[in-house]
């Protein structure tokens, strides 16, 4: 059996393929926790670093979980378990679990974030929504053509359908009987290029759109709207970047068990349709 690779030496495999680099100045990422020299028998990836899924790490028995959004995204002063963040962290340190995140360097890298919501919509062609300067392949969203053109109401149905159930559900703003052939997706909130996707795309689909910014969107004929739960539509990465991974270490000589968390950890508990 192949050896067992460090934690150094996924922390490299992992930003091989998610470089730090192409994260927004703002960001948070990379290990967050965890001993470089430790050796890493199995990985759980999930979207959200919550106790929910350090739970599941430590029933699954993990030595690393990869979460795509990190655990501190601002600074802080104390980690004090009196604070979830500080409790996540406590326990992490306290059971041998490293922590790692690749969050916006994971959006723009190609076969990230926002190719994994395009392939499981079936989106072929696909291309950055906007392109880094030089990298034709890297950058912020995606565009591309469905396998075939169909009305805005069965494609905002595939969507459904396709990404993991949230009491959020799907929301769609335009006219249900209009042709849909080309599509802009943005994994996370992607409210910022609404205008970008509406330039080149019949329908847009992503989460967190305002109110104002998709009324004005919508009166000045732009394109559809799809607004999706901000969990379901990075969700799809999760299973890409785990068998990426493990691919990766294995052409180095060294195997890792992988894990995909399926725990919903969308804040939206419930909904309830309009009643009249």
């Amino acid at each position: 059996m192949p050896p067992l690779p460090s934690l150094a030496d996924v922390v490299a495999a992992v930003d091989a393929r998610y470089p730090p680099e192409l994260a927004a100045d703002w960001d948070s990422v990379g290990l967050v926790c965890g001993d470089p020299t430790a050796t890493v028998r199995s990985i759980l990836f999930a979207v959200d670093p919550v106790m929910a899924v350090v739970d599941e790490a430590m029933i699954l028995g993990v030595d690393l979980i990869i979460t795509h959004h990190p655990l501190f995204l601002r600074g802080v002063h104390s980690v004090a378990p009196t604070t979830h963040g500080g409790l996540v962290a406590h326990t992490l340190v306290g059971h041998g679990i490293g922590l790692l995140s690749a969050h916006t360097n994971a959006d723009n890298a190609t076969n990230g974030v926002s190719d994994a919501l395009a392939a499981t919509l079936g989106l072929v062609d696909t291309r950055p929504l906007l392109a880094a300067d030089g990298l034709a392949t890297v950058g912020t969203g995606r565009v591309g053509e469905l396998d075939s053109p169909m009305r805005l109401d069965d494609f905002a149905a595939r969507v459904a359908d396709r990404l993991p159930p949230t009491q959020h559900g799907v929301r769609v703003a335009g006219a249900t009987e209009s042709i849909i052939s080309t599509v802009a997706v943005c994994g996370g909130a992607g409210d910022a290029h609404l205008l970008d996707a509406a330039r080149v795309a019949d329908a847009y689909v992503t989460s967190d759109l305002r109110h104002h910014r998709a009324l004005d969107q919508r009166l000045a004929g732009g394109c559809a709207l799809v607004d999706i739960a901000h969990w379901s539509g990075e969700w799809p990465w999760l299973t890409v970047a785990a068998a990426q991974l493990a691919a990766d270490l294995m052409a180095t000589g060294t195997t890792v068990e992988v894990h995909v968390s399926a725990i919903p950890t969308d804040p939206w508990t419930a909904h309830l349709g309009s009643t009249r």
